[in-house]
Parts: structure tokens; sequence; C-alpha cells
């Protein structure tokens, strides 16, 4: 029994890890193969993050965790390298994350400011701020590391391998700074997000006049239970299609935000509890279940933050269907302004207001287009008033 489950467990971790490479690498692919998806530099920061650590931290995490590399030692150093690495790549994944977040709350809510500071030297300045702080982050579990603990196995190599006071006070503050203040963040940022698509969604469909008030007044009975029934169908038609964006906008939000809780809470809850617990020791099978959990997040980033996005699945579809030789048919028309990561996570997260291909002239306009178009008397989320400066 004890024989199948390490079995299932090295076959998961090591289908975890092949996810992750190749829905890492077919993202970055896509983005940087087409010009008009440059504007996603966040997005393949991410995948860079993730594919970084199926490469590096995953076979380390397999080696620390099946019991089939029990004889692997390792050196103080080498030590020290493997929890470098773990702690980097994962202080980098959630802060991108988190910058993803807040590059989509301004885009949204404040389009014109985005759009007139959202530049490449600010990219770049955000990466590079996140390496930074990751490296540092890093530095601080490794400052005070003990020299006399030896080799150890690799499946002990973790920070409670280090004995030091030290310990408790750099998972508090692992914890908060990559955790507690990002999770604060990602669910400030969507909450206004959700609001704003809402909004949108229930000015998309105003009643009409004649649901609401009927134009010949009658005071009979029979009348009034004719109008009563009315006016009952007339609302059981429109509130669904109101209500249909809102529904949607909280499936992806729930989604998005339950999928980085489920990841990372099991991981640091572990860990704090295990540091500030008097009595508990950190380590074995406990840590090696929530630490698996977490580096799932490295495979399912790419599908939340890339093919997500309607627009990266239609040009991996006719990148597919290139090379499978198959007719391309008519090619899709992108602007650049419809290529940028927030816009198209707004299209999906609000499907019911009217979307930017109903403005562009490469499609033709369909009944339902053109029935769009006639409703763009409200504001979309797109289109908040900004602020007075």
């Amino acid at each position: 029994h004890s024989i199948a489950q390490e079995v299932v467990g090295l076959f998961c971790m090591i289908l975890l890890t092949l996810t992750a490479l190749v829905a890492n690498i077919v993202v970055m692919v896509i983005i940087l193969k087409t010009p008009l998806f440059r504007k996603f530099i966040f997005v393949c920061h991410l995948c860079v993050v993730n594919l970084l650590s199926a490469i590096f931290l995953m076979p380390l995490g397999i080696i620390s965790s099946s019991s089939c590399f029990n004889w692997v030692i390792y050196s103080i150093a080498e030590c020290k390298a493997v929890i470098f690495l773990n702690i980097c790549f994962i202080s980098a994944s959630i802060l991108t994350i988190s910058i993803i977040s807040v590059e989509r709350y301004y885009y949204i809510v404040h389009p014109l400011r985005y759009e007139v500071k959202m530049t490449i030297r600010l990219a770049v300045a955000g990466v590079i701020f996140i390496w930074v702080k990751s490296v540092l982050i890093t530095v601080l579990a490794l400052v005070a590391w003990p020299h006399g603990n030896g080799a150890t196995s690799a499946s002990r190599c973790t920070v409670y391998w280090s004995p030091g006071a030290h310990k408790k006070v750099f998972v508090i503050l692992f914890s908060i700074t990559c955790f507690i203040l990002p999770t604060i963040i990602i669910l400030a940022v969507y909450s206004s997000i959700y609001r704003v698509a809402r909004t949108a969604s229930l000015q998309q469909a105003p009643v009409p006049a004649q649901a609401v008030a009927p134009r010949h007044r009658c005071d009979s009975m029979a009348s009034q239970v004719t109008i009563l029934i009315a006016r009952i169908l007339m609302l059981s038609r429109l509130i669904p299609d109101r209500l249909q964006g809102s529904n949607k906008a909280i499936l992806t939000l729930v989604l998005i935000v339950g999928q980085f809780l489920c990841c990372w809470l099991p991981f640091f809850a572990f860990h704090l509890h295990s540091s500030v617990a008097v009595g508990t020791l950190g380590g074995g099978h406990g840590e090696m279940v929530v630490t698996w959990i977490a580096y799932s997040s490295f495979a399912v980033n790419p599908f939340f933050y890339g093919l997500l996005n309607r627009q990266i699945r239609e040009e991996l579809a006719r990148l597919r269907r290139s090379c499978l030789n198959h007719p391309l048919g008519q090619e899709l028309c992108l602007s650049i302004s419809e290529a940028s990561v927030q816009e198209n996570f707004l299209q999906f997260l609000q499907r019911a207001t009217c979307t930017l291909e109903t403005h562009t002239s490469c499609i033709s306009p369909s009944p339902r287009n053109r029935l769009d178009q006639t409703t763009t008397g409200f504001p979309t989320p797109g289109q908040v008033p900004e602020e007075s400066s």
C-alpha cells in the first residue's frame, strides 16, 4: 500500500512539473511571437518565473519529497541553494500576481491614466522591483544560518533545518510580505473590478417604459391582473440578461482569487503554525503536501492568467491550425488597444456589454453586433470618468 502511494505521488509530481513546463512555454511563445500581445509583459514575466520554477525548483521538490531519493545528501551550501531557489521563486510568483491585479484595476477603473503612465520603463521597473524584493527576502532567510549542522538528507533540507531563533522571525516576515499583504491587495482590487463590472451589467438593458407604466390606465380588476402578468413576464425575460454579466464576473473573480488562496493559504498557514506554535516542528509529510499544493500554482497560473484570455486562445488555435495545415478561414484583425490583457480580461468578465469587435472594420457586423451598437448609451467599465487633477 505504501509503495502504491509512493508511485501515485511521484506520478502526480512529475505530471505537475511537465504541465508547468508545457503550459508556460506555450503562453510565452504566443506572447513573444505576436507583436500585438507585447503589452502582456507581466503575464509573460509570470510565465518566466513559473518556467524557472518548473526547471529548477520542482525537480528538487521531487527529490526532497519522494522516498526513492532518500540516498541524496546535501551539503550546507547545496541546501542553502535549494532554500534560496524555493523562497525566491515563490516570492517572485506571488508579487507578479499582485502587480497583474493592480495593473488590471488601473486599466479598468482609470483607463486614461493607465495609458499615459503605463510605459515600458515602468513595466521594467516593476519587474526589477519584484526580483530585488524576492532576493532580499531570501537573503534574510540565510543571513543567520548556522554553519555547524553538517550535511543532511534531501528530505530535511527546509527552513526548519536551521534551529536558530531567527527562523520564526523570518517565517512571520515572509508570510506578511509575500502572502498577507498580496492577498489584501488582490481581494481589494478584484472587489473594485467586480463592482465596476456589476454596474455596467445593471446598466446594460434598461427596462422599457411600457414595462414600468402602461400607456392606458384601467381600474378594472381584470385589466390590473393582465398588466401585472405582463410586467412579470417582461421582467422575467430582462432580469436574466441583466444578471448574466454579473454572474460571469462573480464566477471569474471567484476562480482567480480562489485559485490563489487554495494554492498558497495551506502553505503559509502551515509554516506560520509550525514557527509560532510551541513544541511544533516543521517538515515531514505535512510540509510535503502543502509544498506541492503551492507548487501546483506554477502549473495552473498560465491557464488562469494566459489561456483564460480569449485572444491568446484564438492565437493558439490559429497557430495549431497553421501547424496542421488546416484552412485558417477569416483572420482576426486586432487593434493594439484590444491586445492588452486588462481589456481582454474585461471582455471575458463582462461579455454582456458592447465589445470592441463591433467597432472594428475587420469583422462584419452581425445582427447581434448591430443590436449591441445601438445600446452604447450607458457607461462601460472602460469608460469610468477620470478624477479631476
